[in-house]
């Protein structure tokens, strides 16, 4: 009897799909040395580079997202969903998965849209707290839904549904050795982490230069930000003429590892983000993405600031002013900061990789 399993992730693209993704990958590992897996999305270069990095094997497909409105672009949708849903077929029948896993994105319509089809077991794993079309497709057809908050919106009473947590990936040792700001920074000094995402946000950056304008004493303060690509040299140039020593990059790939250093977070409210803030207990405020699909990330940062484990500013009311005085009030409160550590630590689950690893390795023997 043969005792490895071949597994399909499906999906990816930004950060906040595909590193849920490769902490399933990871915990999959570390579970069973008989484990295969393939990860089938497009081909943009963050997804394929990030994969790379992580040394996981990774088929891209023709996928485009599922566009409404008129009759041309309903048709030129079901088109790409053809094409996608044969490319996956092919892949099924090359790589023979035992099962196939969704991250969400558009890429993974197809993918586990195919699975069924051909009675392969699948499942969808939905990071935000309201769910994105694609998932919202796919749960009329996965065998289990696996979602990262208690409440997700038109999911919590699904049968189907069941609340683990969003995974989080580990940091390995080569993201380590590719970080600058280990040897840079003083350990006794208060370590401020912003960023956009995997795709940075202008109107975070800017604001955050506006508000260190504003600040006094911005010495007493490590900086860690994460610019995206499109700004990275601008805010260098700001940083210069500021005279403030900071570590700026484009794109950190130890995330998980520079959160550790940090004490407190400027961030947006990505799935992937909100998971680590609550397993690190890492205060932050939350500036949700305006034009996230269904305003998910809303749904997200309101999900914590109704517990007080974090404060939202809204994207339009972004300011360095407004940016400077919350910053100011929070840190300014150290009771208030620890009361949003306990109660992020409390919304943690450490574990959503390890359970919905263990779920796919029991299921080897589950067909239809």
């Amino acid at each position: 009897m043969n005792n490895t399993i071949n597994v399909i992730i499906a999906g990816g693209k930004t950060g906040g799909h595909l590193f849920p993704g490769i902490a399933i990958a990871q915990a999959l590992e570390s579970l069973s040395q008989n484990v295969k897996i393939l990860f089938v999305g497009t081909n943009a270069p963050f997804e394929t580079q990030t994969l790379e990095k992580y040394r996981y094997a990774h088929k891209s497909i023709f996928a485009k997202p599922i566009k409404g409105g008129n009759i041309i672009r309903k048709v030129f949708s079901f088109s790409i969903i053809l094409v996608s849903l044969i490319q996956s077929m092919i892949i099924m029948k090359t790589f023979k998965p035992d099962f196939v896993l969704g991250v969400g994105g558009f890429s993974s319509f197809a993918v586990v849209l195919a699975a069924w089809f051909l009675r392969i077991p699948t499942a969808i794993q939905e990071q935000n707290a309201f769910p994105g079309m694609t998932n919202r497709l796919l749960s009329r057809f996965a065998k289990i839904i696996f979602t990262s908050f208690k409440e997700t919106k038109g999911l919590a009473s699904n049968p189907k549904a069941t609340y683990v947590g969003n995974p989080v990936r580990k940091t390995d040792m080569t993201e380590v050795e590719d970080n600058p700001a280990l040897s840079n920074f003083d350990p006794d000094k208060f370590t401020l982490l912003v960023t956009g995402g995997s795709q940075g946000a202008s109107s975070i950056n800017e604001a955050f230069m506006d508000a260190l304008e504003l600040m006094d004493h911005t010495d007493k303060f490590n900086i860690i930000h994460q610019t995206g690509i499109n700004d990275e040299g601008i805010i260098l140039e700001k940083y210069k003429h500021l005279k403030i020593n900071a570590t700026v990059k484009s794109f950190f790939h130890n995330m998980p590892q520079l959160q550790d250093m940090a004490d407190f977070v400027i961030t947006r409210a990505g799935a992937g983000t909100i998971s680590e803030l609550c397993i690190k207990g890492l205060p932050a405020i939350l500036v949700p993405f305006p034009h996230a699909a269904d305003d998910h990330q809303t749904f997200n940062a309101k999900a914590l600031e109704k517990q007080g484990a974090a404060v939202m500013i809204k994207d339009d009311d972004l300011t360095g002013q407004i940016l400077k005085q919350t910053f100011d009030g929070l840190i300014g409160n150290k009771e208030r900061l620890a009361g949003m550590t306990k109660r992020l630590k409390h919304l943690a689950m450490p574990d959503a990789d390890k359970k919905i690893a263990a779920y796919i390795l029991n299921s080897k023997n589950i067909r239809g």
